[in-house]
């Protein structure tokens, strides 16, 4: 077991972006919610001991301070090695000094901040609700308080953005001087606001434009997945975890696990969580969609898959596979000594490749 994720569903205000599970905060609710969790924690946690932990949301810093520190005291019963990660999300207007206190109080060595942009307009688009002068003020004020590994996510192909307030972005995203940036081009989901109001994706090939642009811009972090970049040391290791289809642990509403070729979907229900039945579904894996998670995953990574930590994991060559040989010889994969992994020119259409990898019979060549 790798790594656990902690999902806290409540925020302040609602993303107009926002599928992930989520509702509105209330004290009591929180405060009941937490007591479920402790439970769901202490009845499916084997006491092994973890790499990373990262509390995810939703908002986990719009907890009242007291329940912040509950939910960081119910947390310290997990056990974490000496190398550990241990993060939390937080919105920019919500984090306070004394937050910052109580992370480091209970470990916390990483935070990400959810920028997004600093255009007031599009802030407004996407629903949030911190000043360009706030991110930085925040963003130093944990460096102050000797928090430096600091994640900030960055929203791109915002309809009606153009490539220079793009350009824009980047250029006060790198003044912040932190050394990890997560980028997402636009998605627009299904039961969000955005949906309702029949909002419409960018051109395609501006798109494109724009994720080259912060790629070229982006020159002095590694571009390590396809949507990360990393100063040298500070690359995600719990995102790595799912990347490299590792073991880990999901607790709380709506959260997923992955658990010895077992994966898991936590009820989305509060009613249903409160009340003890913490996990909707559950898919024991074939070896066959195990591989193919292999290859779906560790492909996001842009060194991709590691040949011989393959070759240990299911006795196979993956250069042996069929569907790998036709596509290094049309020049879609590339085989780099101990790597295997996409062309940096079909990087931003790795989805058309990956499609190739689904359904196919894995088994015979074990």
């Amino acid at each position: 077991m790798k790594s656990v994720y902690i999902h806290i569903p409540f925020c302040k205000t609602i993303c107009s972006y926002c599928d992930f599970c989520k509702r509105f905060y209330e004290e009591e609710l929180a405060k009941k919610y937490l007591d479920a969790l402790e439970k769901e924690i202490s009845s499916r946690y084997k006491n092994e001991v973890i790499s990373t932990l990262y509390i995810g949301g939703g908002t986990p810093n719009s907890l009242s301070d007291t329940l912040l520190e509950k939910l960081l005291n119910i947390l310290s019963k997990i056990i974490l090695n000496k190398e550990y990660e241990y993060t939390i999300e937080c919105n920019i207007e919500l984090l306070t000094k004394g937050q910052i206190k109580l992370f480091e109080k209970y470990g916390i060595n990483r935070v990400s901040l959810g920028v997004q942009t600093f255009n007031e307009k599009y802030l407004s688009f996407l629903n949030r609700h911190h000043s360009k002068d706030e991110v930085f003020e925040k963003v130093n004020m944990l460096k102050e308080e000797g928090i430096t590994n600091i994640n900030v996510d960055f929203i791109y192909a915002i309809p009606g953005e153009t490539l220079s307030e793009v350009e824009s972005d980047i250029e006060l995203f790198k003044k912040l001087d932190i050394p990890h940036i997560s980028t997402y081009s636009l998605i627009i989901e299904d039961h969000t606001i955005l949906k309702n109001n029949d909002t419409k994706y960018i051109d395609e090939d501006l798109d494109r434009n724009m994720y080259e642009l912060i790629i070229s811009k982006l020159d002095s972090f590694k571009h390590y997945e396809t949507s990360n970049f990393a100063k040298e040391g500070f690359k995600s290791k719990h995102n790595l975890t799912y990347w490299n289809n590792e073991n880990y642990y999901g607790f709380g509403l709506g959260a997923s696990g992955y658990i010895n070729n077992t994966r898991y979907d936590n009820a989305r229900s509060m009613s249903k969580y409160l009340s003890g039945s913490y996990i909707e579904l559950e898919e024991n894996l074939s070896i066959n969609e195990t591989i193919e998670n292999e290859f779906i995953l560790g492909f996001r990574k842009i060194d991709g898959i590691n040949i011989n930590t393959f070759k240990k994991k299911y006795n196979v060559d993956v250069l042996s596979i069929d569907i790998v040989d036709k596509l290094i010889k049309e020049g879609k994969l590339k085989a780099d000594g101990d790597n295997l992994s996409i062309s940096d020119e079909y990087i931003y259409t790795a989805n058309s490749i990956l499609i190739e990898f689904l359904g196919l019979d894995y088994e015979r060549y074990i």
